[in-house]
């Protein structure tokens, strides 16, 4: 029991690293001056009113800034003919001695217990009942 707990906690740990190695996002930022206005994750950046405001001429303070932070594109599987043969052998018989491992001795709670003699109803047996 307490072995497939942790068999089942390691899988879903080792199945989230694998999801988050190739799990690629990007950060946006808004700067207005050197102050961080807005940040976004999924979505774009809302800008601040002080783009609008300024002209073609006019260099504006605000900046965006984004941080591209991306996963692994190619994962390696490894197949069984790939390994060389003797961790082949080694895995193969690793799963043949789990077959014969001994079986627990099992325990019948009742084997010395002799049932009680079983006694007829000759009454109701033959029909016969006092009046």
């Amino acid at each position: 029991m307490k072995y497939l707990l942790t068999h089942k906690i390691f899988a879903v740990t080792l199945s989230a690293l694998v999801l988050f190695s190739t799990f690629s996002f990007t950060v946006e930022k808004h700067y207005c001056g050197n102050t961080l206005v807005d940040v976004s994750v999924f979505s774009e950046v809302k800008g601040c009113d002080m783009e609008m405001k300024a002209t073609s001429k006019k260099k504006t303070c605000c900046k965006d800034t984004v941080d591209v932070i991306e996963g692994q594109d190619e994962l390696n599987t490894v197949s069984f003919d790939d390994l060389l043969f003797s961790k082949q052998l080694l895995f193969s018989t690793y799963g043949y001695v789990s077959l014969f491992e001994s079986v627990q001795k099992r325990v019948i709670p009742h084997k010395d217990y002799s049932p009680p003699d079983i006694i007829f109803d000759i009454q109701l047996l033959d029909e016969v009942f006092l009046i």
